[in-house]
């Protein structure tokens, strides 16, 4: 509008809103409407002057490049009116019908009825300029499908910037800690540009506002809103009464019927639920509380809150540290959604569920047909058979057997299913224990009345102590995939699987010597057992609290430590220090050799078919490997599954080792460069088996081999890697060409 008549042509996808306009807004750099800045233009039905407004938020790109501005029904537009000191005109009410500002032809009709009424009138008043289609986001209630419609409501809000500071500030100084550390970053960046926090909520539930409104009962001048807060109604009645300096008798009070946000109510749960603002007992006692353990999508929605609340209210952060872990998603690494049908429900995982019962529930939800279809097409793909019972340990520890800091969890029914399999394999190993220790009730002593420890008893011994070692570490740090890896490992993988299938023969025989001697003195195997498996329950206890109660009480008559006869949850927790006694690194070191011997061993006996048969094998090393595999003596044989090694050392017999070199026309098991393994070929099986597996062995190996001496022979190799890289790919070599001269013998020898 100006001395030269024109128009200035907008785009919209909503033009019933048209008579809530307030400004037309353009991009300052609009070459189009240079001219158009600082003017006003007439709006099409009532003749209301609307300035010109220039921003940057205009996309010159899209539409006209000039667009009508709403500030009363879109955020964007409302943000913009509170930089240009815009009006703001309320066009649809709560009830989604026009309001009378549109005037008598617009008011209580629908909106989209008001939509193609507006169109309408445009195209009469010879306004309307066309129209195309436009893709874009529609914010549709989950509930009713209805288009969600932006309305401008009275809230209540919190001002931020002075608590979120100090949050800040707590964080820079060191007296909160972050774990992961690289969210303190984002910690800094969200609460720098915090805004004030809007803390009511239109909602049946939740904690109602604890605002009142003022009536003054015998004023006949028209009020504005007045408002008092209260615990209760006498409480704000009285502020009231000295805030405005009336009687008691003379005010009508009537409370808010918002409510708090729920992350409002949230933030309050550390020191609310402790009595406060009473200083009770618990609370000074409990609070701060040490650390806060939560997922990675709440740092702002609770954690940041909780600190800014906590800070403000009590003088003191409510907690020392967070942990931050990852969220946790299906096997396929898509976040859980009910429509998607892939929530895991951890009671289904618990106690089992049909197939039948996981789609009943789908059904009994508040999805829309369709969605509910794909989410019981997606369960009958991913649970066929239902969900097996697992129980609840097994659940705990598969959850803590994923990296939580820094990845996403990716669970699968799979992998907890994995971890009951443990859960059994506990059992059966104290059946054994107790099996061992018999009907004898006397206490085990301690580990350190034990006359004689075996090689292989020290090492179990020392494979506990490093166990307690890296789970100390792991649990500092809070990685407690790693706990469970060691704890895990220790138990499978040494107590089971090396030592007491190493132990089996020696207990039975001792056994039967304690029966013609009373029973008095209890095998030294035994003693050790009962100790590492005691133990490993205490370390397993925090993840898996009620199977290790339940075999903690079974080991109960073997105590003496009357302490240690209460609950399982009641005992300290093993630390390293108190065990270096029980710390045998040489026996850890060395027996690496014979782990080798014994996965070599069993191949050979793999590759010849060799099921139930124990063969004798020659073993060809150096002197000091003989001295190792003699050293830990009878359990070598025992978990080799073989029934004698001849130990044969080409570089000098020692006195305990006999000098007869393996026969010709053996099957041969390479270990390192320095020892090799010979299996008679009269026990192999199936010859021609042999031969297909051994050329499909040496296919493998000698591209590999022609790849490390490959990477040698290059003119800088000398130059550029380091020593000990060197070292290892030179002891590579060494080890691939012992492989393949023997395969090659060996087919030379089938053939």
């Amino acid at each position: 509008h100006s001395e030269h008549c024109g128009e200035i042509m907008v785009s919209t996808t909503r033009p019933e809103t048209m008579l809530g306009d307030v400004a037309v807004a353009v991009h300052p750099d609009d070459p189009r409407y240079q001219d158009f800045h600082g003017k006003q233009c007439r709006h099409p039905f009532n003749d209301r002057l609307l300035p010109i407004v220039t921003d940057t938020i205009v996309a010159m790109e899209l539409g006209t490049g000039a667009v009508k501005v709403t500030p009363a029904h879109d955020h964007t537009d409302f943000l913009l009116s509170q930089r240009h000191v815009l009006p703001r005109l309320t066009v649809i009410g709560g009830d989604g019908k026009m309001t009378p500002l549109c005037g008598q032809w617009l008011e209580g009709v629908k909106r989209f009825d008001a939509r193609q009424l507006v169109v309408n009138a445009l195209v009469e008043k010879k306004l309307f300029r066309g129209k195309k289609e436009h893709a874009m986001t529609l914010p549709i209630c989950s509930r009713s499908g209805d288009v969600i419609e932006p309305l401008l409501k009275k809230q209540w809000f919190v001002r931020c910037y002075g608590m979120a500071q100090k949050a800040i500030q707590a964080v820079e100084d060191g007296h909160l800690q972050i774990t992961p550390h690289f969210y303190t970053k984002t910690w800094k960046n969200w609460l720098s540009n915090i805004s004030d926090w809007c803390i009511s909520r239109q909602l049946w539930w939740g904690h109602q506002i604890p605002a009142y409104r003022v009536e003054f009962l015998h004023s006949a001048d028209k009020q504005e809103d007045q408002w008092v807060w209260g615990s209760n109604e006498d409480e704000a009645r009285q502020r009231a009464t000295v805030k405005y300096g009336v009687k008691p008798q003379d005010i009508s009070l009537t409370q808010d019927t918002d409510v708090l946000d729920t992350w409002f109510s949230s933030a309050l749960f550390p020191f609310a639920m402790l009595g406060w603002p009473q200083q009770t007992q618990d609370f000074q006692r409990f609070y701060p509380n040490s650390i806060l353990e939560t997922g990675s999508d709440l740092i702002f929605f609770w954690v940041a809150r909780m600190v800014m609340l906590g800070t403000e209210l009590t003088g003191q952060l409510p907690f020392k540290q967070v942990l931050l872990h990852s969220l946790v998603r299906d096997k396929h690494g898509r976040k859980m959604s009910k429509s998607l049908g892939n929530v895991i429900d951890p009671l289904d995982v618990i106690h089992g569920a049909s197939l039948e019962r996981l789609q009943q529930k789908v059904k009994e939800g508040n999805l829309d047909p369709r969605e509910q279809e794909v989410a019981m097409e997606a369960q009958r793909k991913d649970f066929p058979k239902g969900i097996p019972q697992c129980g609840t340990d097994a659940l705990r520890f598969a959850l803590c057997s994923h990296k939580m800091i820094g990845e996403d969890i990716s669970l699968s029914v799979s992998w907890v299913l994995s971890c009951r399999h443990f859960c059994n394999k506990m059992w059966q190993t104290l059946r054994f224990t107790l099996g061992v220790l018999g009907d004898n009730t006397t206490p085990v002593g301690n580990l350190e009345e034990v006359s004689h420890l075996s090689s292989m008893d020290r090492w179990i011994c020392s494979r506990l102590y490093s166990t307690v070692a890296q789970v100390e570490k792991a649990f500092e740090e809070y990685e407690l995939h790693a706990v469970t890896a060691a704890l895990y490992s220790f138990w499978i993988h040494n107590l089971c699987d090396v030592y007491m299938e190493s132990v089996k023969p020696v207990l039975l025989k001792q056994n039967e010597g304690l029966k013609h001697d009373g029973g008095k003195v209890r095998p030294a195997a035994s003693v050790v057992l009962y100790h590492c498996v005691s133990a490993s329950l205490v370390l397993l206890s925090p993840l898996m609290p009620f199977l290790t109660e339940e075999l903690w009480q079974r080991l109960q008559p073997f105590r003496t430590d009357a302490a240690a006869q209460g609950s399982l949850c009641l005992q300290p927790y093993p630390r390293s220090s108190q065990m270096k006694h029980w710390h045998f690194p040489e026996e850890e070191r060395d027996f690496l050799l014979v782990q080798e011997v014994t996965r070599v061993a069993r191949s050979l006996r793999a590759q010849c078919g060799l099921t139930k048969e124990k063969p004798a094998m020659w073993v060809v090393c150096s002197p000091s490997q003989a001295h190792i595999l003699l050293h830990f003596g009878s359990a070598v044989p025992t978990l080799s599954r073989v029934s004698r090694f001849h130990i044969y050392c080409p570089e000098g017999a020692l006195p305990t080792v006999s000098s007869t070199p393996p026969p010709k026309g053996c099957l041969v098991g390479v270990v390192d460069h320095t020892c090799q393994l010979h299996l008679p070929l009269q026990s192999a099986m199936n010859i021609n088996k042999q031969v297909a597996q051994l050329t499909q062995r040496r296919s493998k190996l000698v591209p590999k081999l022609d790849e490390i001496l490959c990477k040698i022979q290059s003119p800088d190799y000398l130059i550029k890697v380091p020593a000990h890289v060197r070292e290892q790919m030179d002891s590579q070599v060494r080890y691939g060409q012992v492989r393949t001269s023997n395969i090659i013998g060996h087919l030379d020898v089938g053939r």
